[in-house]
Formats: structure tokens, sequence, C-alpha cells
């Protein structure tokens, strides 16, 4: 891949459901699609769950059991991310997570040099901060925050990338505001894009407006149980993506005077006779 060319992170994000197999065939679509990254989320579940959350029952494929128990269900530990680890380099794919706490950052220190702070955590000053400490490459993501929220984000975490997104998910055609990427480049650092939209098309708009990361949530099928299924991408749609921004990213051609190419020429010469 050209240093130049948009990186793509396959986010799986907790769609494996705490299945380790499942998550490494969705580690190699996202092989096969030529992503650039993998991307996980992890959580200390006992920090991140409020405690008036943690008894709360909860209908799960695996039984009835308290959320608490749920979201340890679908965390991942040392064991599997070591074995993440292995198979993303046997693969040839890099991988990170986001990060919901002071322990997952002390935890994911420990394989990547790069994190990402969720919408959700922005404002979370202590835990902008800390990453910022610990990780070479860190991205921060605007979603369901106000613009003075994000310029304190910005300060406190002098991150290398912002990424906008819209948190809702599926988020609604009309509610993307893609062009909120240019007024992100303000800020003057890489300028990314997370979608959570139904479809494609939408992502690739944002090539022309100079992002530098996109990110998209993938599964098998958008029909297995999970919250964030629904607004995932499916393989097939995950190949279309990356070769549709690859694509473009070869038509786009500079921003420059017209030039005459070689492969016109012929043609040139049919119609005009020179």
């Amino acid at each position: 891949m050209n240093s130049d060319s948009v990186k793509i992170i396959g986010e799986i994000g907790i769609n494996h459901n705490g299945d380790l197999e499942l998550c490494k065939k969705l580690i190699d679509v996202a092989v096969l699609a030529r992503c650039d990254y993998i991307k996980f989320q992890k959580r200390n579940p006992d920090i991140c769950v409020p405690e008036e959350q943690k008894s709360k029952p909860k209908s799960t494929p695996w039984g009835d059991m308290t959320y608490l128990e749920y979201k340890y269900k679908v965390e991942f530990g040392v064991e599997e991310y070591n074995e993440i680890d292995r198979y993303c380099k046997l693969k040839g794919i890099g991988w990170f997570a986001s990060v919901w706490d002071l322990d997952s950052i002390d935890f994911m220190a420990k394989y990547c040099n790069i994190t990402k702070i969720p919408s959700a955590l922005i404002t979370n000053k202590e835990l902008v901060e800390y990453a910022r400490k610990k990780f070479d490459y860190l991205i921060i993501s605007t979603g369901m925050s106000t613009e003075d929220e994000i310029k304190d984000a910005v300060k406190y975490s002098d991150p290398d990338v912002i990424m906008h997104t819209n948190s809702t998910y599926p988020s609604p055609i009309e509610e993307l505001n893609l062009e909120y990427i240019l007024w992100l480049k303000k800020y003057g650092v890489e300028v990314g894009y997370s979608g959570h939209e139904y479809g494609l098309v939408t992502t690739f708009a944002t090539i022309p407006m100079g992002v530098s990361w996109i990110e998209r949530h993938i599964t098998l099928d958008r029909t297995l149980w999970g919250s964030d299924q629904i607004a995932s991408v499916e393989p097939s749609g995950l190949m279309k993506l990356v070769k549709g921004i690859r694509d473009i990213e070869k038509a786009l051609g500079g921003n420059k005077a017209r030039v005459l190419l070689d492969s016109e020429l012929s043609k040139r010469k049919s119609l005009r006779g020179k």
C-alpha cells in the first residue's frame, strides 16, 4: 500500500460475540478484502458498566444472565488477544483496539502502538491524556459531541487523527453531515471517517474530501445477534468498499491543470486530424 493511500479499518468491535473462531473468520475476511487494520473494543466491564446496570437481567443466545455477566461473556482477555496478535501477524494485517478505561489502555499498550478513543469517552480528560502518553499514534472520534467538547478533546489528547462520525446505529443518511470533514481540517491533523450508515456510497464520498482513514464495522451476517451487527458491512460489501476506495484514489488525479494523456492521442487524431 502506498503511504499516501487511505488507511482502511475493518472494525470487528464486539461482533465476534466472544467467539475466537468467529473472530478469526472476520480477520480472514478483512485480509481477503485487503484492509489495512482490524480493530476491536477493549473494556474492563467492572469499570465500564454502571453500578445500576450490572445486575439487570439480559437475555442472550447463551441464556439469561446479568448485564455484567453478558459483558464479560463477549470480552476477550489475555489468552484471546495473544492468539489474535499471533494470527494477525501470520496473516500480515495490523490490529488495535478502542480503549474504554485506564486498565484497557495498559492492557492494549502491551500489543499495539496505536489506539482510538471512542466517541463516548472523548470528554474523559484523564482517559485521553493517559492514552496520549501510552501510545505513539492516537485517534479520536467525534460522535455525540459538541464542538466545544471536540475542541477540549483535541487540546487534551493532541490526536494524530480526528474521525468524523454519527454515533447512531445505523446512521440516517440525511444526518451524516459529511461536509463536517472539511471543517475538521482546521485542527491541522489527519481527518478520517467512521461510518455506521447502510450502504457504501456515502463512505466513498469522503475520499475526495481528503480523509486519510476510513473505518466501517464488519460482520459475517447482519442478522447475527448483537447491537452492532445491523450497521456493519458483510464480506461482499467489504470487498466492494476496499476496491471502490482504491479505484477512487486512482481516478482523482490531483487538483492541477489538465494534461493531454497518451491514451487520448489516437482518438484526438481520428477526431481532430492532429
